[in-house]
């Protein structure tokens, strides 16, 4: 692939380029893409994960968005594994309802929430490269869907339970190998390995062509972003070396203690490796008070 079709990986956009109201047409292209309808973003929310450093944003990088309709979107890139990657979502939907309801309102301003997880990294099973979550009450003897009636401007309206719950897409980035033949391919295809076909008429990717070229870049913004792709290359790296060695040690202590033990290995390899505290607990599961016990240890 030549310089001039080199596009600029959407995780550091999302960081640097997204956040710009100019840019929103790539952002409402891939959700509109992904969700099957078209999306209209009006703002752009604040964020938990705004840290700057690389070392802070390698794990992941996320913005949150407000739609046309009033619904909350949060769309996250996550770079590397996590034990408790669901209940991390789970909070993070439910935090964002709680952010945007005052004390004393009533509950018809609860906001609908869509998560998109972006995950580069290996998560689960399964044969499908993109996962689709939401809430649905049947009938345990009929299988029929549950409408509930609700209060709209006077009027009386029905909605399914899906209509007010969070719903949640998990893309599988790693996963995705095939040829592109529908749009949400075409999105695939740039989010692993940054191609854009060229005469693309995806909403979102004709953006992404004019908008986050590599070359367009100043030097300066280059050299940032070449850092941020060495970063990530070595981390993974890390990450890799740190699980076959924690595995090994695993197999060779028995099944249950073997676990225990694969986890606190990892863990001291991350620590050897010069990784920061937040990332290791992220990555294994442990706690800041289990780390600091294993660190204690190998001294």
């Amino acid at each position: 692939m030549s310089q001039e079709n080199i596009y600029i990986r959407f995780d550091w956009a999302m960081k640097h380029m997204l956040r710009d109201k100019s840019n929103f047409g790539i952002l409402e292209g891939f959700i509109s893409v992904l969700l099957g309808e078209d999306v209209k973003i009006v703002e752009l929310l604040e964020s938990e994960s705004n840290q700057e450093t690389d070392t802070d944003k390698f794990n992941r990088v996320d913005i949150k968005a407000k739609n046309s309709k009033g619904h909350l979107i949060i769309v996250e890139v996550q770079l590397t594994r996590q034990l408790y990657y669901l209940q991390r979502i789970l909070y993070g939907t439910c935090k964002a309802i709680t952010e945007h309801i005052n004390i004393g309102e009533k509950y018809d301003q609860v906001k609908k929430v869509y998560s998109i997880s972006i995950l580069y990294c290996d998560y689960g099973q399964g044969d499908d490269y993109v996962y689709h979550g939401e809430t649905r009450f049947k009938g345990i003897h009929t299988g029929s869907d549950l409408l509930v009636n609700t209060k709209e401007e006077g009027v009386i309206v029905p909605h399914l339970p899906r209509e007010v719950f969070p719903e949640y897409y998990l893309v599988r980035v790693n996963v995705y190998d095939k040829i592109p033949e529908t749009p949400l391919d075409e999105w695939m295809t740039y989010l692993k390995t940054g191609k854009v076909k060229e005469n693309t008429r995806t909403p979102g990717l004709q953006e992404v062509k004019k908008k986050l070229q590599y070359l367009s870049m100043s030097t300066k913004e280059r050299r940032a972003y070449d850092a941020h792709m060495d970063t990530i290359m070595v981390q993974n790296d890390v990450l890799d070396t740190a699980r076959d060695e924690g595995r090994a040690e695993g197999r060779a202590e028995g099944r249950a203690e073997g676990r225990a033990e694969g986890v606190a290995q990892v863990a001291r390899n991350l620590i050897e490796a010069g990784m920061e505290d937040k990332m290791i607990c992220g990555v294994t599961g442990l706690s800041q008070q289990d780390l600091e016990s294993i660190r204690s240890s190998t001294k």
